[in-house]
């Protein structure tokens, strides 16, 4: 194999593709745009949705990228190995375009001829069907195009089950609807001596590294799938993972990049010895830490505050369990920390990813925040963990009370153990469990309900919602002023959420005058049409945009009204959808105005009436 730096790895894979005639396109943002059935961009494809069904993307239908990505489903196994919150996912694209055989052949040749992994040492999975969906067949048809390229039939592993859970090769939708379907995966043998078994036989001695979906169908809202209209391919190489395989290391935080943050953990806690050495105890903390303040730069880079609600409580609850680690390495944490271990990771990936220099100083200064405030949370719990110690009537806590330690002052289980046995006491941990699996069944309840639309289903109501935010925008700028930009949206089938930068509360007049204009655009019935051009070009236009940094070379640009009249009323750079006229939007209602941040406002508003059916806005001439 050979053993590519991290830096060289990612610049490999986008050579390789665009080789293969793929646009390069930059990553989104870790906060998806106007898509609330998500917190985070899971994957490459979350950004992409609105062409995997069938919208024309403007560098073509063969794509390739490097998207940041954050996944928390899978927090209680960091520290393991391979396991990571904030990941660089390496994705190619076929929006259809090429399918089965042809995205299998890039990916054999890549990681042969490129990669120069040896044949013997890759093993493969494929979709084995779902018995609850006879209609979704085992995918025969990848197996065989596997075999074609020398991978021997011991090993192959077909995977029975889990197009429900997305699980056992099927892959999505990345929230509640969407496009789906079965996915190949591909394994790197790890274990010791001649390679022996598959992914299914042997799990243990074989890694993941890479993933083919073959998206096929769209998920809809009453659980049926039925067929796309073009049939896609999305390919996901988790960079980290297949940086610690070419490095020959066991593994990501011995890689390149990540190691030297791993180290300045361990002079913080005083530990600094070889990997081989450390206790697993003091491994998996010192892990979980680098793993956490990664992510958590990366999520304050893009615009994110610690918070009680969204994305802002996944950032709080992630720092605090850094921490919680560093409480038990023994790391002083009363605001320096955090910040030191951030420095630390803007060092590492601050060449790449120049936002988190940009953003450097608010980086530093909100973990420095967080972990004040942390550190008094910590000191409140344990004085109440004291009076549930005090109030025991035997040698056991409560699970109640130990849930109400985690769930008020971030104490997990394992803390609240931990101090227990310390006074010869013991935990309900299966108390505590039920408490939890009831907390979460609420939150889950809760979230299906807030999440129950979205952009990515793209139906008439919420590309409807989402054309009147392009009406508010342009109407706050005009009642405001130009300062005003967006700093966020998100938007459901029942309302829409728009952020803005703006330092007072809006007076009732204010908030009167931006709803008239915004009804008036309506009443207008102005048309809505698109065209595609370069940044530069789109700025030069006086079209609005703020968020450069997510720009590829070419972007759309929505316009509403009609320039030879004289009548444009938005000039916006936008993925889109949105309708054909203003006139099908009904009439537009402000519920609310308020603080989202410092800086920041929020307005939430609706729609009401306007017709069921809808048209798209088109392509102009």
């Amino acid at each position: 194999m050979k053993p590519l730096s991290t830096d060289d790895l990612r610049q490999a894979y986008l050579d390789f593709f665009a080789d293969h005639g793929h646009s390069v396109i930059p990553s989104a943002p870790l906060v998806p745009e106007n898509d609330p059935t998500v917190l985070f961009t899971t994957a490459g494809m979350h950004p992409l949705v609105p062409y995997l069904l069938g919208e024309p993307h403007p560098r073509g239908r063969r794509l390739t990228d490097v998207q940041r990505s954050v996944r928390t489903q899978d927090i209680d196994e960091v520290g393991d190995a391979s396991h990571l919150t904030f990941f660089e996912m390496l994705g190619n694209w076929s929006l259809g375009d090429y399918f089965k055989e042809e995205a299998i052949a890039m990916s054999f040749s890549f990681l042969t001829e490129v990669l120069e992994i040896p044949l013997a040492r890759l093993a493969v999975t494929c979709f084995g069907g779902d018995k609850r969906f006879p209609a979704l067949p085992r995918d025969e048809e990848a197996a065989a195009i596997w075999r074609k390229h020398g991978i021997p039939v011991e090993r192959i592993a077909f995977m029975e089950g889990g197009v429900l859970e997305s699980k056992q090769n099927w892959w999505g939708p990345a929230g509640l609807t969407g496009p789906c379907g079965p996915d190949t995966e591909m394994f790197v043998w790890m274990g010791e001596g001649v390679p022996r078994g598959n992914p299914a036989t042997n799990e243990a001695d074989w890694l993941e590294i890479w993933n083919d979906v073959f998206m096929q169908y769209n998920k809809t809202a009453n659980g049926t799938f039925e067929p796309l209209k073009q049939k896609n391919v999305d390919t996901g190489m988790g960079l980290e993972r297949a940086a610690a395989v070419l490095q020959r290391v066991s593994n990501v935080y011995e890689t390149d990049r990540m190691a030297p943050i791993l180290r300045s953990v361990e002079s913080l806690a005083g530990t600094i010895t070889k990997e081989g050495q450390r206790s697993k105890d003091t491994t998996r903390h010192t892990r979980i830490i680098v793993d956490h303040l990664r992510a958590a730069a990366f999520i304050i880079a893009d615009g994110i505050s610690p918070s009680n609600v969204d994305q802002g409580y996944v950032l709080r609850r992630i720092i605090r369990r850094a921490i919680r680690s560093a409480r038990r390495l023994g790391i002083e944490h009363a605001g320096t920390f955090a910040p030191a271990v951030a420095e630390a990771v803007i060092g590492e990936y601050g060449h790449v990813w120049g936002h988190l220099m940009d953003r450097k100083t608010v980086i530093l200064e909100s973990l420095a925040r967080e972990e004040q405030q942390f550190s008094k949370t910590l000191a409140e719990g344990l004085k109440h963990f004291d009076r549930v110690l005090k109030g025991l009537p035997g040698k056991t806590i409560d699970g109640m009370s130990a849930f109400h330690l985690y769930d008020t002052y971030g104490f997990p289980l394992e803390l609240t153990v931990e101090m227990a046995q310390e006074y010869g006491c013991g935990v309900d941990e299966a108390g505590f469990k039920r408490a939890f699996e009831e907390h979460q069944s609420l939150s889950r309840a809760g979230a299906e309900k807030r999440f129950s639309g979205g952009l990515a289903d793209h139906s008439a109501q919420t590309t409807k919602l989402h054309t009147a935010t392009h009406l508010l925008n342009a109407s706050l700028k005009k009642v405001l002023g130009e300062h005003v930009n967006q700093r966020g949206s998100n938007i459901t089938a029942e309302r829409l959420r728009f952020d803005f930068n703006h330092g007072e509360k809006l007076t009732g007049e204010q908030l009167k005058e931006v709803e008239r204009l915004v009804n008036e655009a309506i009443e207008a019935d102005l048309p809505i049409t698109y065209h595609i051009t370069s940044v530069e070009k789109a700025k030069e236009k006086g079209a609005v945009g703020v968020f450069d940094a997510r720009y590829d070379a070419e972007v759309k640009v929505y316009t509403v009204g009609d320039l030879a009249k004289g009548t444009v009323f938005s000039k916006e750079i936008c993925g889109g959808p949105h309708v054909a006229s203003t006139g099908m939007l009904g009439t537009f209602k402000i519920l609310k105005e308020e603080s989202s941040s410092a800086g920041i406002r929020r307005i939430k508003a609706t729609l009401s009436g306007g017709p069921a059916d809808i048209a798209a806005a088109t392509l102009a001439e």
